[in-house]
């Protein structure tokens, strides 16, 4: 058990237990952040100045945010109580970058950005961003340096990143050590590579040498599936908290168990298909309830809510005895009271399956190239974005 574990500042709040939802596209909306933050506060309810844990919105394009997209625009979506307000931004180009955070100051649309450098997708990497842009050094430190410029002192700044490219091109140790120096907040690893994608075993002594490396809290994210693990990473790193991305997928009380566990209590385990169900209810009408649905009908907002909740069925039922037809049915729910009368068909008395207790979920796969603009690679240090950066109009790139 840690028993000397430090809160995580991020500008006058303070989080702790040091935790933070990693932004994935198409889960992190406003419907998933507020389940994770109701298991969190059940266990550590939030204070004055102080919050369990930071939720992360979805990965957002600068250039979308700053030429008003429509699209953009609404996935900035936060509930009343969510604070403090957390936006991820992705961009290749400085100017683009300190233009966002300008605006999101200035709008006061979040209290908090974090910059993407970790996502490994082609349609990303091929033009310079994400997990391909700290090979460029000094573009790598104009894009930072626009961002806390932009962020003027009113809101903190952080990065997240992977490991480098490949084996033969990491990048983790100067990236690190270029955004402490611009002065960013803290730095996010995933110990992973971009052509690792998902694959094999996140290496967390790369985390524990940044830890060393860098004048900088560092935060560790790559296989956390169990509240255990968190414990483990930290205890084996030295890392100042935890990011956790496809551990908490269909498992939303994983932040429950995560705030007790760091708070020193014990690990409350998992619920029964009971509570899954609960739970896997209740997420699909916080979507289909959702505001940045207006001017929808309300047969548009639930049936584009069944849509998405499919996804997350699989990650919910992983391991409990369903059945192949039964299985099939929720994967095509359309409406939300087909969705209860197919819940109400499971055999609810089941515990949590043990074979399922720290099993990866989510996207894994295996190692692959990673795309990227011609020449990337020539020259670190020539400072030269990709010359198409229309990637960064994506409104999600991840």
């Amino acid at each position: 058990m840690l028993t000397d574990l430090a809160p995580l500042r991020l500008g006058s709040i303070e989080v702790n237990p040091p935790v933070v939802l990693a932004p994935m596209a198409g889960i992190t909306n406003r419907a998933f952040r507020s389940l994770c933050r109701e298991h969190a506060r059940a266990v550590v309810p939030a204070g004055p100045g102080t919050t369990p844990g930071l939720f992360v919105n979805e990965m957002i394009t600068a250039r979308g945010l700053v030429e008003n997209d429509r699209t953009t625009r609404a996935m900035v979506a936060f509930d009343a109580d969510e604070s403090p307000r957390s936006l991820q931004l992705y961009g290749s180009d400085a100017q683009s970058i300190g233009d966002a955070v300008r605006l999101v100051v200035a709008e006061d649309l979040a209290d908090h950005v974090d910059l993407n450098f970790g996502c490994p997708v082609p349609k990303v990497t091929r033009k310079g961003g994400g997990a391909a842009l700290p090979w460029k050094r000094t573009l790598f430190g104009r894009v930072i340096a626009a961002a806390v410029a932009g962020a003027d002192g009113r809101i903190p700044v952080t990065i997240k990143m992977r490991m480098g490219i490949d084996a033969d091109t990491l990048t983790y140790l100067d990236a690190g050590r270029i955004a402490a120096a611009e002065g960013v907040t803290w730095v996010a690893l995933h110990a992973r590579t971009a052509a690792q994608h998902y694959s094999g075993t996140a290496d967390w002594s790369a985390i524990a040498r940044l830890v060393e490396h860098i004048d900088a809290p560092v935060l560790g994210n790559g296989d956390i599936w169990e509240a255990a693990d968190a414990v483990r990473m930290m205890a084996a790193t030295g890392c100042a908290g935890v990011v956790v991305g496809r551990g908490c997928l269909g498992r939303p009380w994983l932040f429950g168990n995560l705030a007790a566990v760091l708070s020193g209590r014990g690990d409350p385990g998992h619920p029964d298909l009971r509570t899954v169900a609960d739970t896997l209810r209740r997420h699909a009408r916080l979507m289909a309830a959702d505001t940045a649905g207006e001017g929808r009908s309300q047969f548009a907002r639930e049936t584009w809510a069944c849509c998405e909740i499919r996804k997350h069925i699989a990650w919910y039922l992983k391991g409990f005895a369903v059945g192949s037809t039964l299985r099939r049915a929720l994967g095509l729910v359309s409406s939300l009271a087909e969705l209860d009368d197919l819940l109400g068909m499971l055999d609810l008395a089941q515990d949590f399956p043990a074979e399922a207790v720290g099993v990866p979920r989510g996207r894994t796969g295996s190692p692959r190239r990673v795309a990227l603009p011609d020449g990337w690679l020539t020259d670190p240090f020539d400072g030269v974005a990709a010359p198409d950066d229309a990637a960064d109009l994506v409104p999600s790139g991840g």
